[in-house]
């Protein structure tokens, strides 16, 4: 009788090997992730602290609410930091995908850091509007500038980075450099007329801005913690390619997810002609895991199951069949793969 084969030992064998050989480039992204963290951090610390003395100094609210959000994005780029660096860690018995999914653990808590943040300086520059103040144009221009300066620095060394991490914080001083521009803007009207409503106006429209692209990035983390489909992976297509390797008669039962929004993953159960032996069976996990690599998907776990019985989850091919409507009749034998391992080679070909 033909055997069904789950990819088991097959599969830790392949992931092993997987991980070091393809994760290498992913591990090698996350320690480049740690230094533009890192210089974004000290810059940014660096200057919120002499913003805030700037803000005090010319009296203007917009570069008071600019300074409390950049301390607020320092201490989310100093735990950014430190979790891209636990990101970058190996696998282990407590985490065995790994601690990629810290990194985006580091883009939920700084998006949480700038929503305290920005409804705190609303808070602050409402009133203003009823009631605004003079500032100090002059001083505002000044720190403006080096504002921008300082925050565009940062900017384009993170935009280097590939991290959902860095993406994010990167995002978050972008929208500080315009802020900056902005506030430069309304710094030189104030300096040649008197329109200090400038100031608390310029502090709502910045605070408007991140919100709305923070809660944007939030929904980017909320689908990665909640398992959801990568949103670059289509099912159907993916049911479609495998269905075109030699030896595949169907596939069915396909999840996807992502660790970390670059890693992606796959379990999926693939329908073959029986009867067929074991080596055979290998040969087509093979061409099947070559395939999902093309299609961005790293690591998959890959049941292989006899067309002539039914699965034996019942209705997983009503629920998870994104392709052809029929429904395959088959059946999950189980079969060690450990009886007959396969060359390394065999489960990465070049």
């Amino acid at each position: 009788m033909a055997h069904g084969h789950h990819d088991h030992a097959g599969h830790d064998h392949g992931h092993a090997h997987a991980h070091h050989h393809d994760g290498t480039h992913h591990h090698h992204g996350h320690h480049g992730a740690i230094g533009n963290l890192k210089v974004a951090f000290f810059l940014n610390l660096g200057f919120t602290i002499l913003e805030i003395f700037g803000g005090i100094f010319t009296n203007s609210i917009a570069i008071l609410s600019d300074a409390l959000h950049d301390f607020g994005d320092s201490l989310a780029l100093g735990m950014a930091w430190y979790l891209e660096k636990v990101a970058a860690k190996e696998s282990d018995r407590s985490y065995s995908y790994g601690y990629a999914r810290f990194s985006v653990l580091g883009a939920f808590i700084n998006s949480v850091v700038l929503i305290v943040g920005a409804i705190f300086i609303l808070q602050n520059a409402i009133p203003r509007l009823l009631n605004p103040q003079a500032s100090d144009a002059t001083g505002m221009i000044v720190f403006s500038l080096i504002g921008i300066a300082v925050n565009g620095a940062a900017v384009i060394r993170l935009q280097k980075g590939s991290t959902l991490n860095e993406r994010v914080v990167a995002l978050h001083l972008l929208e500080d450099v315009m802020g900056w521009v902005a506030i430069l803007i309304g710094s030189i009207v104030m300096r040649f007329w008197d329109v200090p409503i400038l100031d608390p106006i310029l502090s709502i429209a910045i605070m408007t801005y991140v919100l709305v692209n923070v809660f944007r990035n939030l929904g980017k983390s909320f689908r990665i913690f909640l398992q959801g489909t990568p949103q670059q992976l289509v099912p159907a297509e993916i049911e479609s390619k495998v269905r075109a390797v030699e030896g595949v008669v169907d596939v069915h039962d396909l999840h996807l997810w992502t660790l970390d929004g670059q890693y992606n993953v796959a379990t999926l159960h693939v329908v073959v002609a029986g009867p067929i032996d074991l080596t055979a069976v290998e040969a087509i996990k093979v061409r099947v895991r070559h395939r999902l690599k093309e299609l961005l998907i790293e690591h998959a776990t890959i049941e292989i199951e006899d067309e002539s019985v039914d699965c034996e989850l019942g209705d997983c091919a009503d629920h998870t069949h994104f392709g052809k409507p029929e429904e395959p009749k088959h059946l999950d034998f189980e079969l060690e793969s450990r009886s007959k391992p396969m060359p390394e080679e065999h489960f990465h070909p070049d």
